[in-house]
């Protein structure tokens, strides 16, 4: 019997790639046990029950953008999460921890590398975060989606570039369409994002002459749902509105355009489903990553980028009126977005996991 830890998450961009590693090694193998670790306040909390996976936690924050107090705090955390994360080691006795960012990975992946159990992090950025620039002096192997991030990482850091891993659900599930009207699917990351759903909300202000026309698929987030929705409901536009998307298969599959932020797993998402898209990337990204991310597409033809501080209602009413009625440019972006993306990134990563088996793959 395999035991497998994945430790990280707290939002969807760490923990998406953690499960679609996971989806994977269950099809690899047959004798498995995957345990997810994080927090009892990230996503991974709401989302893994419903993917089947069980979760244990540790008491631990992040050090980031936070003031001296809550620091001071996070600091006291990190000796009780270190103790968590050991007492999870000898239960679970994993052969094999792997870290998928956040802060939630750090204590696990350090306690494993003290207990001499093979360790590995994804890095889903060009850029790696604070947690993966410390590991990777320590851990046996990270697995990068790109090949600049190597220069980031410990000079003797093994790192193979495998890219970003997608769950297998997401690019597929076959169209699944339940209306004609041309569908935009709107969200802005795991967690929402207020300036998109606002600037929406005044959009539908533009769109009634086209309101028979369309649909829109939003994920709010918890705080804005109820603005949202009623803005959608003033204006008569057919939407579906939710905090949160559990299933996203469904919504991609569904989606004509798709209007979000552009951190990696969503832009490895699109890519995977071939999928166009209207691109605002986070203005306070860590390193700009967001920006560099949607400008890459952007180069490649599949997205348009809209910066966040050029937002405006009015501005995205008007480009989703112009695909509304260029389907043949929308077309030529769904083939450029499908021509740049990957999918077996979660199979390399397995590979990569297999080689600590003991040699067994």
């Amino acid at each position: 019997m395999k035991r497998i830890i994945i430790a990280g998450g707290g939002t969807g961009g760490h923990l998406y790639p953690g499960i679609a590693v996971a989806r994977e090694m269950q099809k690899r193998y047959k004798d498995i046990e995957i345990l997810f670790v994080g927090t009892e306040n990230g996503i991974e909390a709401k989302v893994l029950p419903k993917e089947g996976f069980k979760l244990r936690t540790v008491r631990i924050a992040g050090l980031i953008g936070k003031g001296l107090l809550k620091k001071l705090g996070t600091l006291i955390m990190i000796p009780m999460s270190l103790i968590d994360s050991f007492k999870i080691l000898s239960e679970f006795r994993p052969q094999c921890v792997i870290g998928v960012g956040g802060y939630a990975s750090g204590p696990i992946i350090l306690s494993a590398v003290i207990r001499r159990i093979p360790t590995v992090i994804l890095e889903q950025n060009v850029i790696p975060g604070a947690t993966n620039r410390m590991l990777s002096y320590l851990v046996d192997k990270a697995a990068v989606a790109f090949d600049d991030t190597k220069k980031f990482l410990s000079k003797g850091c093994s790192a193979v570039v495998a890219g970003n891993p997608i769950r297998e659900e997401i690019y597929n599930r076959k169209a699944e369409r339940t209306s004609d009207k041309f569908t935009i699917l709107i969200f802005g990351g795991s967690l929402g994002a207020h300036t998109i759903n606002i600037k929406m909300a005044e959009a539908v202000e533009y769109l009634k002459d086209m309101k028979d026309r369309i649909r829109i698929i939003h994920q709010t987030g918890d705080g804005d749902y109820g603005v949202v929705r009623d803005a959608y409901d003033k204006a008569g536009c057919e939407a579906v509105v939710s905090p949160y998307i559990y299933d996203m298969a469904s919504a991609y599959s569904e989606a004509d355009l798709v209007i979000s932020r552009a951190g990696a797993t969503t832009v490895a998402e699109l890519t995977a489903c071939g999928k166009a898209a209207i691109l605002i990337p986070f203005p306070f990204a860590t390193h700009n990553h967001q920006e560099m991310n949607a400008r890459a597409l952007e180069r490649a033809g599949a997205a348009e980028v809209i910066l966040n501080k050029d937002l405006n209602g009015k501005l995205i009413a008007d480009r989703i009126f112009y695909y509304a009625n260029n389907r043949d440019r929308l077309e030529e972006m769904k083939k450029k977005s499908m021509g740049i993306g990957k999918r077996n990134a979660a199979s390399k990563i397995v590979n990569i996991c297999g080689e600590l088996f003991a040699g067994d793959v």
